[in-house]
């Protein structure tokens, strides 16, 4: 999700191969951080940095997908810096910008708010539990802040959050990927690599996931059934992970795979050096 090269790798895991089959490669986007399917409307919504990810420059936009991988608009929404993650709930879209988030009538296509976070340094990804509270991600403050309709707060801040970059709302709790310990601002560096936790939502209690620790630059993060992927930016690989099972390399790509969406069934991974979007079957 960031301008880099690979640097750490994914190690003390036992790892096997799955190969995920590829369904359609949609081009031309601009640094495509996220892919969020829009369920009620049949679609997916793709963010589109467009230069430094850190940048206040209104060069930001989003774009909109049919479900087999077809362009139905190149620019649905402009007005946007820099937006990666993506968040539905009560008919609107949130979308994560910088230090903002900024909120789309899901309907219209209009940009009808935009929310400051106070505080907020990196926001990364979002999710909506199933109250229609929304969850984001602060990858550079080791902070996971809550919005309930147009009121941000502090959700949780705990070092053992280790930069977070994706999250999922899953049950009772957020899923998140940490990218790793310590973060290097500049260049996202860390002194040691992240892996995948759980947040209660009720207790806000953080707690690593069983075997799943030392992935490297972890970036997008779902939950499909009792299992969860994720992506790891640097080497641009996508991992499957199963509670008290081995986890599996289902697809690998460049390096800058980001911020996976799913349907359920199927997984849409943003690539972003590539300006791509691509559609995997995992039968």
């Amino acid at each position: 999700m960031k301008h880099l090269i690979a640097s750490t790798v994914f190690a003390a895991i036992s790892v096997s191969a799955v190969q995920a089959g590829e369904l359609w490669r949609a081009t031309g986007f601009e640094q495509p951080e996220s892919a969020l399917v829009d369920a009620a409307h049949n679609r997916i919504v793709v963010s589109n940095i467009v230069g430094n990810p850190g940048a206040a420059d209104g060069n930001g936009y989003l774009s909109l997908l049919s479900m087999d991988g077809k362009v139905v608009s190149r620019r649905w929404v402009d007005g946007m810096d820099a937006p990666k993650g993506m968040a539905i709930a009560g008919g609107k879209l949130y979308a994560a910008d910088i230090t903002k988030v900024r909120v789309v009538d899901l309907a219209s296509g209009r940009l009808v708010e935009t929310i400051d976070v106070p505080g907020a340094v990196f926001l990364n990804d979002m999710t909506a539990d199933s109250a229609g509270k929304v969850y984001v991600s602060d990858m550079q403050a080791d902070t996971i802040y809550r919005i309930d309709g147009d009121r941000p707060e502090l959700f949780v801040k705990d070092a053992l959050l280790a930069s977070p970059n994706g999250v999922f709302a899953n049950g009772g709790r957020l899923i998140v990927a940490s990218w790793g310990k310590d973060i290097n601002r500049t260049d996202f560096s860390t002194a040691e690599p992240g892996g995948l936790l759980s947040v209660d939502l009720a207790t806000k209690k953080v707690t690593p996931l069983p075997g799943a620790q030392k992935f490297a630059d972890l970036d997008g993060v779902i939950a499909i059934g009792d299992t969860i992927y994720a992506t790891a930016y640097m080497t641009g690989t996508l991992y499957g992970y199963k509670p008290g099972g081995a986890s599996t390399v289902v697809a690998t790509f460049k390096p800058g795979s980001a911020d996976i969406g799913t349907d359920g069934e199927r997984i849409f991974v943003p690539l972003m050096g590539e300006g791509e979007v691509v559609g995997l079957s995992l039968d």
